[in-house]
């Protein structure tokens, strides 16, 4: 992924974790043919370890090609950003519409696995993961253990060990102050959620520039 300096971020630890919290990643390998193939699955990250752990569907034939290199990508929320909301536009007419997102690749070495104990303890982890904060959290053990075996043979864990960490984040950190003003306002104005999102996002990440040190 190309990854301008002023849309890099040194808490990419951080931002894995944040993203595959609220996003389901998507692993791409290289198929028999040379062509690729992708799944979109939920991961854990390991940040110690530099590993994202995930499962699929034993029906995919993605797990049949065996261990290999691959990608993971992370996508955050994301939104268009229209010329109209920069004030340069006013003075010079040079501005042209533009995307604001985040997202981080991982590449590096996948394996499969299907060791029952290892696919329950990570069908655990991510049912925790994503069920620990709500008011009443489901569990795996909610579930009748032969119907959870049962499940567990119908899937295949992967790991992918990070070779390559690539973390972006363009959050119009590249525009002058008042363009980069006329964007959040913009985007704080929209109707829709995701923008609004990201808006939220380019003010923090404004203020944090602004106070490396939060005094």
């Amino acid at each position: 992924m190309y990854v301008p300096s002023h849309f890099a971020t040194n808490e990419a630890d951080a931002l894995i974790q944040r993203l595959s919290r609220t996003h389901a990643g998507i692993l791409i390998t290289i198929d028999e043919t040379g062509a690729p193939v992708g799944t979109h699955m939920p991961i854990l990250w390991d940040a110690e370890k530099r590993i994202a752990t995930g499962h699929i569907a034993r029906a995919n034939p993605q797990w049949q090609r065996g261990a290999g290199q691959g990608l993971i990508v992370l996508s955050g929320p994301e939104a268009y950003v229209t010329p109209a909301w920069y004030p340069s536009k006013a003075e010079h007419g040079k501005t042209v519409p533009t995307w604001n997102y985040e997202a981080v690749h991982l590449t590096g070495r996948v394996e499969w696995f299907d060791d029952p104990a290892r696919l329950h303890a990570i069908v655990t982890d991510l049912s925790h993961a994503h069920e620990h904060d709500r008011a009443e959290p489901w569990s795996i053990a909610d579930a009748p253990r032969p119907y959870i075996d049962a499940l567990l043979r119908g899937i295949v864990g992967v790991t992918l060990t990070a070779e390559r960490i690539e973390a972006k984040r363009k959050l119009s950190q590249n525009k002058s102050e008042a363009d980069f003003t006329g964007v959040a306002c913009g985007l704080a104005a929209s109707g829709d959620a995701t923008a609004k999102e990201v808006a939220a996002l380019m003010r923090a990440e404004r203020a944090l520039s602004d106070d490396p040190d939060g005094n």
